[in-house]
């Protein structure tokens, strides 16, 4: 009966948070090229433009006038100890990504650091990898929630004692281990083509409100693959492809597309960033931006690609914002894995 019980308990929380926050559950940027702490621990400190840099991002998903979900995160990452190492560096960042998703208001948060070795091979390619580990932190306001037995025949009615309050874990916690590796590619100052693979979640912690801790309630691997290149056309276009592919418990997501950075100044200090991205069965993904000296701006829009009905209902903003900078003009020496503007 007590099975009967948890198991009616689990389903009318997945029932009131419905299908759009559990989807938020797992962090989820359209602009996963500038996630890369996120995408794979390999990418802190791999900076082929800057010595450090700092991101943020700012996610806001759900029906028109009523927001879903959001996702907040913040990250930065550097690279040390280049005059130590032969042809090669350590990048060292960390991060914090914070979600709300539902009508119970699923929080989310998760603060991790990671650390990742880059050895050039010979002068035109790099191996890298790296691994993190992050504090992962859930709760949800139970107040906010209805249960199956709140329904008095005709609605839920609140003030119904509900078996919702004997949620034995309000608010789960876990350590999270992840790893990754990289290869990048760059031949002349034209072309770079970067690579990558990374597991998520490689111990399989327990989440559970229930304090479960058995294979059920453990949090299924997740894995990432992603391909990226630049292209040099001439001193007025840069063009940037890129695929990734993530799947996590028989769930995939795949995206691809290409955005162009435009020599708008001539030197190279201001540049408009414009492009397309598909996140496929689902949405299209134009990307509209600004670089300034160090700091880029970009934003994009998701487009569901179903039927008015769906654009009506489900949609995503997403802003991103970042800073690189140089430790000394000394620097820039080490910096020629991208193409540049001259």
């Amino acid at each position: 009966m007590k099975a009967i019980v948890q198991y009616g308990l689990i389903l009318s929380l997945v029932m009131s948070i419905n299908s759009s926050s559990l989807r938020a559950q797992g962090f989820h940027f359209s602009q996963y090229f500038n996630a890369p702490l996120y995408t794979n621990p390999a990418n802190t400190g791999f900076i082929p433009e800057s010595d450090y840099r700092i991101g943020a991002h700012h996610r806001s998903q759900g029906a028109t006038g009523l927001s879903i979900y959001k996702t907040n995160a913040i990250y930065g990452d550097m690279q040390i100890l280049r005059d130590r190492i032969a042809a090669g560096w350590v990048g060292i960042g960390g991060m914090i990504l914070q979600d709300q998703a539902g009508i119970g208001r699923l929080r989310s948060t998760k603060i991790s650091t990671s650390v990742a070795y880059h050895q050039m091979l010979g002068f035109s390619s790099l191996l890298s990898a790296g691994f993190g580990l992050a504090y992962a932190n859930k709760a949800i306001s139970i107040d906010r929630l209805t249960f199956s037995d709140q329904w008095n025949g005709r609605f839920f009615e609140s003030t119904i004692p509900s078996q919702g309050a004997q949620i034995t874990e309000p608010n789960p916690s876990y350590f999270d281990l992840s790893a990754g590796i990289n290869y990048a590619y760059f031949p002349n100052d034209n072309f770079y083509l970067h690579s990558g693979l990374s597991l998520q979640h490689v111990n399989r912690p327990p989440e559970s409100f229930f304090g479960y801790s058995n294979d059920s309630a453990r949090i299924g691997m997740r894995t990432t693959l992603f391909l990226d290149a630049m292209y040099k056309v001439d001193n007025r276009i840069i063009l940037s492809p890129s695929i990734y592919y993530s799947e996590k418990s028989k769930v995939s997501e795949f995206l691809f597309g290409a955005h162009a950075n435009l020599n708008v100044s001539g030197d190279g200090r201001h540049q408009l960033i414009v492009g397309l991205y598909s996140r496929v069965g689902d949405a299209v993904i134009p990307v509209v931006g600004y670089q300034l000296g160090k700091f880029k701006f970009s934003f994009t829009f998701d487009i569901p690609g179903t039927s008015r009905k769906a654009i009506n209902q489900f949609n995503g903003t997403e802003l991103y914002l970042q800073y690189g900078g140089m430790y000394s003009v000394m620097s820039i020496k080490n910096h020629t894995m991208c193409p540049t503007f001259d």
